[in-house]
Parts: C-alpha cells; structure tokens; sequence
C-alpha cells in the first residue's frame, strides 16, 4: 500500500537516474523494502519469521543446485552417490547437512509464521489472498520435502516414498492408476527417482515465484500489526528501512548461530538413523516415519483405524490428512469476529494456545509406533483439530464478547507506558520517535 506520506525514491546520480529512466529496479526496491515503505511502529520480532522464511529458501536453493552437480539419480549409486559427497567432495559434508538441516529449520520458521498469523488474525480481511498464497507455498515445500527425502534412498526413504505414494491407492477408482503415475510403476524403483529428482530440483523455483506473489499481495493492503489496527496515520508508520531492516538482520544473525549449531555439532539430530541403511525392498524398518515436520498430519493420517459409513478407514485417514491443511484455506470466513487479534479476544487467545498445544500433542503422536495410548491419543486430537476450526472458531467469533480496541496503533504504543514513565519528545519506540495519539 502506498500512503501519501511515503518517502519518494529520488535517484541523485546521473547513472541512477539513467536506470530510473529505463529499468526501475531500484525504486521498486525502495518502494518494496526500503524507506519508501511505510510499516506499522509496533511490529515484534515474530514478524521477522517472514523473513527468515526467505532466507531458508535461498539457502535450500543454493545448497540444492551445488548437491544436484555431484548426485545420480539412479537406485544403483544413488544412496553411494550421497556418501561421496559427504565423503569425497570437498565441503560436501557441509553442503548436504546445510541442506538437510535447512529443510527443518526452513518448516520450523514457516510454523512459526503460520501461528503468528493465527494469532494476530493475518487472515482476515483484506489479507485472504496473501494468508492463501502462503498455505500454497507450504503445501509446495511439503511435496518438495517429501520427494528431497526419497532421494537418499535409505530405507527411510523407500519405505517412506512406499507408504505416501501408497495413500492414493485409498481412492476409489483411479487410485491405483494414480499410485502408479506417480512411482513410474508398481514400486518405488529407477522411474521414481528420477521424476521426484526432476520435482524437488525444480519446485523451489515455483517456490520463489509464489513468494514474490506472496510479497506484492502484502503490499497491497500493508502488513498486519499485534493490534490488528488499520494504518490511519503517518504517526502510526516507521519506514521499513532502516529500522525493520536492523530489527530483521538481528533476527538473521541470531537464526544463523543456532542453524550453525546444528549444522556443525548435532546434523544429525533431526533426521531418522534408518536412512544410513541403504534402501532395502526385501527388509521392512520396524518403525516407519516421515520427517518431524510431518509428523502431526501422519497422526492424523493413522487415527482413523475403522471403516465408517462403508468407507475404508484407510480413505478417511488420507481425506483428513488433506482436509487438515485445507481447512486452513476457509479460515477466512470461518472466523467471523470483527476483531482481528488475539491480543483483543480473551477467550479466542486461550484457546489458541489449547490448538498450539494439540498440534504439539499430534506432532508427539505422530512420531511415536501406531500402538495404544498413541493411536487413540491422536484419534482425540484430531477430533479436536477439526472441532477446532468447524465449531469453536465459528462459535466464539460470533459470541465473543473482546476488549476495547485502542483508537490507532500509536496509542497502544503509548499506553504500554501508563502507569510508569512517559516517553520524551524524541523517545524511541521501536526505533521510531514517539509521536502524540491522536
């Protein structure tokens, strides 16, 4: 959105005036991310996980395109051609625990972000289209994931790439004919590897072209805030850049040094030993697990252990793993409240924190044997999941009784300092100097 009071991008050389002239390149990025950007003041540090999301992506495409140079996609040196990158290649260990690691830390940063999203009501009106360009983006790096996984071919990973690509033979009909579309056969083998290496090498850059979607729808209506507050001043805006541009690069900074952590001295900590085994058809692994950012849609997936209203369990199983991500896409008009934040809607905010807990409880789930408590235990959480956005949501946005919503954003800034001190002309508040409310 651009606001009258915008800084105007004025090029003050003669070749960046020629550059102006002819490919505006720089002003569209002063105008995107720089001081012709005007921010809600008051934005937090969750704000930075869009950010971070960027960057994770970036790093995964880099490491990606340098691993894709010294790996083969066939089930003979597949699984050999990995260890001679980790072994052979020069910063080939680092390559592949930068893009291993990275996986994870690229979902745990876009978790972070979707549950920031839900928190301050990102979703409502007028941000439908950016909050479902961003469940499209993770469904993309679910299917990229997934296939980055089978790769490897360890056992994990074949018996992975088995169990998923077997779900759709649940679906009556063209089940079967899409399983097999899909593996270039009856089994994972030679066809799948090579057309899941082709998908995973080129789904990031669709990626990157939905988040550049992502960007310019946001910047049509402007970003959210913790108030859920409309802009309605030059007083309630800082420029993005420099101060949301330092608040980021700290973010970064602190982001790389637990992803370098990992990265160095525990890569391994987030994946499944099974998959330094090479893949075996004939030798099934006892415990059959996707990665752990999975492992909450795979508690749903294995809840549903009896056949109802003459469909198979194993049916209802893959229509709710799916029904759970695209539930999220109605979740726009399912919460009705006129109150966009959490911070506003004191019972909508404990029960946030209730859907936190039980996405925690079906990750735990998922991650555990399908055998008693945890099969039941994640029969109870996904009723809950589902009760959760079908009949709570549209409950208490309708009957909710929130707080009273401050009249602009600067005067919430402004009362976090009633009852103490009052800032002083020139006081900084969250980089920006404090401005009277209105």
């Amino acid at each position: 959105m651009s606001f009258p009071w915008a800084n105007q991008y004025r090029p003050t050389t003669e070749f960046g005036k020629f550059m102006d002239s002819r490919l505006p390149l720089p002003r569209f990025v002063y105008n995107s991310l720089g001081a012709g950007y005007p921010t809600p003041k008051n934005l937090n540090y969750f704000y930075n996980f869009g950010v971070l999301a960027g960057v994770a992506l970036v790093i995964q495409i880099i490491t990606g395109v340098v691993l894709g140079m010294h790996y083969a996609a066939d089930t003979t040196v597949a699984f050999d051609s990995v260890e001679h990158i980790m072994r052979d290649v020069n910063g080939g260990w680092m390559i592949r625990y930068m893009h291993a690691v990275g996986a994870s830390f690229f979902f745990a940063v876009v978790y972070v972000h979707i549950f920031r999203g839900l928190y301050y009501g990102s979703y409502k009106p007028p941000r439908e289209v950016l909050w479902m360009l961003g469940l499209v983006i993770f469904l993309l790096m679910m299917a990229t994931a997934f296939m980055g996984y089978v790769l490897v071919w360890g056992q994990m990973s074949f018996w992975g790439a088995a169990v998923i690509t077997g779900l759709f033979s649940a679906l009556p009909l063209v089940g079967e004919t899409i399983q097999t579309w899909l593996l270039g056969g009856f089994s994972p083998d030679n066809a799948t590897l090579n057309r899941f290496f082709s998908l995973h090498y080129l789904l990031p850059f669709v990626i990157f072209g939905v988040i550049i979607l992502h960007v310019w729808s946001l910047h049509i209506p402007g970003s959210n805030n913790p108030t859920g507050l409309d802009v309605k001043s030059e007083q309630d805006t800082i420029p993005f850049h420099p101060y949301y541009t330092s608040k980021d690069f700290f973010g970064l900074g602190v982001y790389l040094i637990v992803f370098s952590a990992f990265v160095f001295f525990m890569p391994n900590s987030l994946g499944e030993p099974d998959n330094y085994i090479p893949a075996n058809p004939l030798s099934t692994p006892a415990h059959i697990v996707p990665e752990w950012y999975f492992w909450p849609f795979y508690a749903i997936l294995r809840a549903f252990t009896t056949d109802f209203l003459f469909i198979p369990a194993k049916l209802w199983g893959v229509i709710a793993m799916f029904a759970s991500i695209l539930l999220l896409f109605f979740l726009p008009w399912l919460d009705t409240s006129p109150v966009r934040s959490n911070k506003y809607r004191p019972l909508n905010r404990i029960l946030f924190w209730v859907f936190v807990a039980v996405c925690f409880g079906l990750g735990i789930a998922g991650g555990k044997p399908a055998e008693e408590p945890w099969v039941r235990l994640s029969q109870v959480l996904t009723a809950y999941y589902f009760a959760h956005f079908l009949i709570i949501t549209p409950l208490v946005s309708r009957f909710e009784k929130t707080l009273p919503l401050p009249n602009s954003i600067s005067e919430a800034v402004l009362d976090k300092f009633k009852g103490g001190t009052p800032p002083s002309s020139g006081t900084t508040l969250g980089g920006a100097a404090a401005q009277p409310a209105e």
